[in-house]
């Protein structure tokens, strides 16, 4: 069964296709910049060796011409890895908010595309970007089965004391206030990685998902139980651009020095985190500053890491114990530094860091604490494309 995968973001478009149930990509594709001249596709085939890499530069003025470039490429006459678009059986779409009516993978039907288009207001950078590719996808490959996997499903199993706020209640009622959760694809992939990995299927963990934006889950035998996002993505952890958690009394004071309601979402959104720290969003950046002896850069990495370190104290608490700590995402992946600053100090829970295990590299999964650690420390690659296509499958097969 061919399965399209579909990542869209505001301006890029990431995508697999997957003959499942094999687990193994026939390619992965990733299209930057798109609604601009300066547009980048990155198509990547993996069915020969060493694999082939296609790139192609120039505009792409929107995600339907994006998706019509992928398609040329995936049924190129030399390269291709299909005949047309009836090859494709099915689309798997990364929707970021199901609200609280999507705990699961759901079969896109017109009901369905209007209750995502209802949740708009809860995810205005995602939501609209996911319901156009569908509507795109719905034309480009009109034989296929649709599938909306979302990012909010896998929080679903939080209980009312860890996902309500302590405000009026008609506002949960009524206009649906709440911690909803994200990255939530991302998180269920890498527990279920971890769980199979510790051969524990009741593994007490803590996921640890760290790129631009960045996100913790307490997973309790694969289900979550408490995580740092809450009504948006903006709560939480410090992030590229993003606040994190803040003393709601800022906001107010913000509008009382003559900030605009869309000033102060701008600023807390797009213009703080590391961005407001130190003037760079890009972890990698910040490390060459540092290197360099800036202070301020030195100063954001630690408020990183500490505002990392109290939530794993928190949600070791929460579990009652601790089995394994999971790091994911571009900077859980790939950053050696910030995993030994956020693990170090930590042993009162058990969590002892091996300085050699962490700085090697590796594409798979690896454990990086000490031999006698109780607590596992694992750096776990992230895929959502292959969730997706896991889900869809699954989906599809209990039909």
């Amino acid at each position: 069964m061919y399965i399209l995968v579909i990542n869209a973001g505001s301006s890029s478009l990431k995508y697999q296709l997957f003959d499942m149930p094999s687990d193994k990509p026939l390619c992965t594709g990733l299209i930057e910049r798109i609604g601009t001249n300066e547009a980048l596709i990155r198509h990547k085939i993996l069915t020969t060796e060493p694999g082939l890499t296609i790139e192609r530069k120039g505009t792409i003025a929107d995600h339907a011409e994006g998706l019509e470039q992928m398609l040329q490429l995936l049924s190129d006459t030399e390269t291709g890895l299909i005949h047309s678009a009836d090859d494709i059986q099915v689309v798997g779409h990364r929707v970021v908010h199901g609200g609280e009516r999507f705990a699961k993978p759901t079969l896109i039907t017109p009901s369905v595309k209007e209750a995502i288009k209802v949740l708009f207001p809860l995810a205005p950078l995602h939501n609209p970007i996911n319901y156009q590719c569908i509507e795109i996808a719905e034309k480009t490959f009109p034989r296929a089965k649709q599938i909306a996997v979302f990012d909010t499903a896998f929080h679903q199993t939080l209980p009312a004391y860890a996902f309500r706020y302590a405000i009026p209640d008609t506002l949960y009622v009524h206009e649906g206030i709440r911690v909803y959760g994200f990255h939530g694809t991302s998180h269920k992939y890498v527990c279920g990685k971890a769980m199979t990995w510790l051969q524990k299927p009741d593994a007490k963990l803590i996921s640890i998902h760290l790129g631009n934006g960045c996100s913790m889950t307490a997973v309790r035998a694969g289900q979550s139980i408490d995580t740092s996002m809450g009504f948006s993505p903006l709560a939480g952890l410090v992030m590229g651009t993003r606040s994190g958690d803040i003393d709601p009394a800022i906001i107010f004071h913000l509008i009382s020095l003559g900030y605009s309601t869309d000033d102060v979402n701008t600023l807390l959104n797009k213009q703080s985190g590391m961005q407001g720290l130190t003037g760079l969003s890009d972890m990698r950046d910040i490390g060459k500053a540092v290197a360099a002896g800036n202070r301020s850069a030195e100063l954001a990495l630690e408020i990183y890491a500490y505002r990392i370190r109290k939530y794993i104290g928190a949600y070791a608490a929460v579990l009652n114990g601790l089995d394994a700590l999971i790091f994911t995402a571009g900077v859980g992946e790939n950053d050696s530094a910030m995993r030994e600053r956020i693990c170090s100090a930590l042993d009162v829970l058990n969590i002892h860091l091996d300085s050699s295990k962490n700085s090697a590299h590796s594409s798979e999964i690896r454990d990086v604490s000490r031999d006698q650690a109780t607590v596992k420390i694992l750096v776990i690659p992230t895929n959502e494309e292959l969730e997706i296509a896991v889900q869809s499958y699954e989906l599809l097969h209990e039909r």
